[in-house]
Parts: structure tokens; sequence; C-alpha cells
């Protein structure tokens, strides 16, 4: 039966095993690369498939985390192929210790099963829709903001609770039009070298003045880290989001904000050339983690875990990171949540110009 299972599935299935070999491979899977089960045993799964994505450190992560990883739309190449996009699952195979399940679901492939409610394409249709309308959903908004607000000084105090409830109504929509202008309209990121701990402890100050006043944040920063190519502003942003997602997720919880140096990770590109993202930057929460049937899309525009979330606060810091060329993953099971930011160092033109530390972008600046 399980054999059956395994053979009929409709998506391509790897298992890798200790050594990053591939030990099993399914039909589907077969026929992605183009190659039989048998050529295919043994060989390194990372010399069979390129991947846009940190994928040693993915599976290093499942390893020892012994949870499920997922990877949102990484260009995979099987090199006979162009590459295409593809949500990746990896999850550590129970009683067979070092072995890890990675299931490939090229985007074409999952939309025609059904798997996604919001395709990519879809996602950016809304968005663009949205945008398109949002000047006019203002205007109607403003006469019933200013009716309601007529109204209200005219009504007893025992009838000016639907007075409030229509501005409340109002002033929610207009934050979620004011979401997806901030979306669509991200500016490109001006990046310069700065050090991440000044731009983690502003963006902890605002948070913990806000979103995040409830949450205890502890702190385990590797002091000796260089600075990164960033767009400060930006990451900022990035930061207090993920903040904000972690005091939604745990109220009066607890965050770990980690970071520290990982000089072997990289990711190719869509031009085909190794990045180093060396910097790391994670911010943990012990809330009861991201719900399964989500979690493969945590990053698309409109999918949200929490009643009345809009959903466009995780995909505005996917769409910042992939501008800045770097990485965000994420790694969840109850009682723990990871988003990990992987970070680029500034180019050697501009390390020779600023130098390592002391001519940086500061928090203060």
């Amino acid at each position: 039966m399980i054999h059956a299972v395994w053979s009929s599935l409709p998506l391509p299935a790897l298992i890798v095993d200790p050594a990053n070999r591939i030990a099993e491979i399914n039909p589907a899977a077969e026929a992605f690369l183009n190659a039989s089960a048998r050529s295919l045993k043994g060989q390194p799964f990372l010399d069979r498939l390129a991947i846009d994505a940190p994928m040693e450190a993915a599976l290093a992560r499942a390893r020892a985390g012994e949870a499920a990883l997922f990877i949102n739309a990484a260009d995979v190449s099987t090199g006979t192929a162009p590459p295409q996009p593809c949500d990746i699952q990896l999850a550590p195979l129970s009683g067979a210790e070092g072995h890890v399940l990675v299931t490939l679901a090229p985007r074409h492939i999952a939309s025609r099963l059904g798997q996604r409610q919001t395709p990519a394409g879809a996602a950016r249709s809304a968005i663009g829709m949205a945008e398109m309308l949002s000047h006019e959903i203002r205007n109607p908004l403003a006469g019933i903001t200013g009716a309601a607000q007529l109204l209200e000084m005219n009504l007893a105090p025992q009838d000016r609770e639907l007075t409030g409830l229509i501005l409340a109504e109002t002033r929610r929509i207009l934050a979620l039009l004011a979401q997806v202008d901030e979306f669509g309209n991200l500016a490109p990121p001006r990046r310069e070298a700065w050090n991440v701990h000044d731009l983690l402890d502003r963006a902890r100050r605002s948070a913990e003045l806000g979103v995040a006043a409830s949450l205890t944040v502890v702190e385990d920063y590797d002091p000796s880290l260089p600075p990164a190519w960033v767009d400060g502003d930006q990451m900022i942003q990035v930061i207090q989001n993920l903040l904000k997602n972690a005091a939604e997720a745990a109220p009066g919880g607890r965050v770990t904000i980690r970071t520290f140096y990982e000089p072997s990770l990289r990711i190719r590109d869509r031009d085909g050339r190794q990045l180093s993202l060396p910097l790391q930057v994670e911010i943990i929460d012990n809330g009861p983690g991201i719900p399964p049937e989500i979690a493969a899309d945590i990053f698309e525009p409109f999918v949200s875990g929490r009643e009345n979330g809009t959903g466009l606060g995780l995909a505005l810091v996917a769409k910042i990171i992939a501008a800045h060329d770097a990485w965000i993953a994420v790694e969840s099971r109850p009682g723990r949540t990871a988003f990990r930011l992987s970070l680029p160092l500034p180019p050697a033109e501009a390390r020779a110009t600023k130098g390592q530390g002391a001519d940086m972008r500061s928090g203060e600046s």
C-alpha cells in the first residue's frame, strides 16, 4: 500500500539521505528530472537539481529541528529545461534518521491540483485591481465618514453605538487600502552598509511602544557580525512586521532575536549567479505555530492565519527581501516559529570605501 501511494503521488518527491544523496525517487520526480530512478539513486541531490535557495542549510535545519520547512517560489532547474518556480517542502522522515522527504510543487501543477487558492498571478491581479479602485473607494468612504459624524452629533448616547461602528469599519477599510498601496508602491531598495544590530534595536524600540508591547524580547546577538548591504528603512520595516506577526501569534509571549554568521549559505539567482548570504537574523516566537493548511502559502498576499487578518504583512516582508537579493525562510512547529533572514555583505568596492566597521551606517544616523 505504501509503495502504491508513493508511486501515485502526482508531485515530484525524493528521499535524501544523510549525505544529501538521492535515496528514493517517485515516478513523478523521474519525469520531472527526465531520468530513471536507477540512474538517479545515489547521486548528489544538489548536483541533479539547481535550486535558487539555500538547500544545504534547509536540509540541515529540517534534520536538526525535526520539523517541516517550506520554501516558496524557488526557481528549480534540471539542466535540461528552463528554470520553473516551485514550492518546496522538506520534512524529516520518521524512522529513518537523517533522511529527508523533499516534495516539489511546480506552480502550474499546484494550481491545476487546486492546492493554491491564491496563486501568485491571481494575487498580483488582485493587488492591481485594489490599487486601481483605491481612489474610487476612498471618495465614498470619506462621504460615509462625514455623514456618520454628522449623525452622531444629533443622536442620543444610546444610539451612538451604530455610528461608532460605521466609523470604526471605515477606518479599518482605509487602513487596508493603505497596506495595499504600500505593497504596490514599494520603491527599489537604496542599499548601504548598515550595522544589523542598530537596525534591530531601532525596530525593536518602535515595536515595543506599539504592536509588540506585550512581548518579552530576548537578544542573542553575535557582536562580531559585519555590516549588511541593505536599505535601512526597508529592513526596519521588515523586522517590525516580523515582530508584529510574533506578537499576534503569541500575545504576551517570548520572542528571541538571534544573529549569527553562516559563511556557506548561498543561493542561485535567476541569472545563474551564486549569491553569498552569510548574515543571519532569526526572529523566534513561542506561539502555537503556523496552521498547516496555510504554511506553504504564508508569504502570499491575502493569506492569513488570523481572523480579520489582511495577509499583506508577510507578503510585504517577502517582497522587500526578494528586492534585496536576500532570502527569508520559516520553520514552524507548535511552541516555536522561526523566521530567518539571510542577508548579503556589502560589495567589495563598498567595503573598500567604508571599511568594515567605523564608517558604516548606524541606526542613529
